[in-house]
């Protein structure tokens, strides 16, 4: 008798120990493909990305005209013009669905499939649509208001390397 109940009792607790453990290696398994595919989609990440190259570009285009006024004694007749549209050509053609692919594999090493279905959750709530939809902004609006910090820095490197 007493052995019959340490064998139930053992079966009980391996028993609980096994749906506890499978539950936490489902949610602690690698994430797929799939599943970062997944949080790509509701993140929207295509489209976030090609307004962050747009932000992006859009400094980098302001940043390029403020040198060009300082510079433009030095510089070839059409240089801003050229340099403006080799950076709209170079944005433009930038191999979106490449690189987000690309990702993967990173998105993979870092979060789990638990991970991934929490991140998913967030970005479905309210807050997280709301961050998603304004973060484009926030991006823009940070960026202008680095570009002065970036101008001065980019003059500190450019006496730098005249000397």
């Amino acid at each position: 008798m007493r052995r019959l109940l340490f064998v139930t009792v053992i079966g009980v607790v391996l028993a609980f120990s096994w749906s506890s453990f499978a539950q936490t290696s489902a949610n602690d398994s690698p994430a797929t493909k799939a599943d970062v595919e997944r949080y790509f989609q509701i993140v929207k990440s295509h489209d976030m990305m090609k307004k962050l190259m747009a932000s992006m570009a859009q400094g980098i285009q302001q940043m390029t005209h403020e040198q060009y006024v300082k510079h433009q004694d030095e510089l070839p007749a059409g240089y801003e013009a050229k340099m403006k549209a080799m950076m709209d050509d170079m944005f433009n053609k930038m191999p979106m669905d490449e690189m987000v692919q690309a990702m993967v594999p990173a998105y993979q090493k870092h979060f789990t499939k638990g991970d991934i279905d929490n991140l998913v959750a967030f970005y479905s709530t309210p807050t997280g649509e709301k961050l998603l939809r304004d973060l484009p902004s926030i991006m823009s609006e940070s960026m202008q208001d680095m570009m002065p910090i970036m101008s001065k820095y980019m003059d500190t490197v450019q006496q730098t390397l005249v000397k």
